[in-house]
């Protein structure tokens, strides 16, 4: 379903008149970080949102210490706070880069002024909120009706070349299980069937 949004996305940029794609384009940046870079880092305002096009990005808490992953960024994500962007108050998290990350990175002022000025972009606006509503809904499905052992098994179906790329600190954290659970998961996984 997401991939239909995304072309969705992309049928919408292409077509945007030469007039609201310059002034788009001044208002978004094509950006490179580094492994270690931070696009958001807690009590910042996330004043921009982050179209992943290349690398890995991960959001986690900060809770007494403790890193808790909830959100893994793969190329054609949407990374941003969208509470801390939609209100322009402090971030309660951090968005982390894992693998170089290539972006587009829009200013969240830039963009708003855009919308009173041409309407698709209040359009394209709306795709952006909807895709990431239905990401959100659908990470929560997951999360609510699927085990760890599925989780895991949807990931290394759906990413399996990043799940190699990945620590088992930030895996587990995203699954919401400790180290040990997903090692157990994944020893299982190796075992032949009918050899349990």
């Amino acid at each position: 379903m997401l991939a239909k949004y995304v072309g969705r996305m992309e049928r919408l940029l292409d077509a945007l008149p030469a007039d609201v794609q310059q002034a788009l384009g001044e208002v978004t940046t094509r950006q490179n970080y580094a492994k270690g870079d931070y696009l958001l880092r807690q009590d910042e305002v996330c004043r921009y949102s982050y179209w992943i096009e290349r690398g890995l990005a991960r959001k986690y808490y900060l809770i007494d210490g403790q890193e808790l992953t909830t959100e893994i960024y793969f190329p054609d994500d949407l990374a941003l706070s969208m509470t801390s962007y939609s209100t322009q108050t402090p971030s309660l998290e951090f968005i982390e880069v894992l693998e170089p990350v290539t972006a587009s990175r829009t200013d969240y002022r830039g963009f708003q002024m855009l919308k009173t000025q041409y309407s698709v972009l209040v359009e394209l606006d709306l795709m952006l909120t909807e895709y990431y509503a239905i990401w959100q809904e659908e990470r929560m499905r997951q999360f609510r009706t699927l085990d760890a052992t599925q989780r895991y098994e949807l990931l290394m179906t759906t990413h399996p070349h990043w799940m190699q790329r990945l620590s088992l600190t930030i895996i587990a954290s995203y699954l919401g299980v400790s180290r040990e659970t997903l090692s157990r998961i994944r020893a299982k996984r190796r075992v032949p069937s009918g050899r349990l």
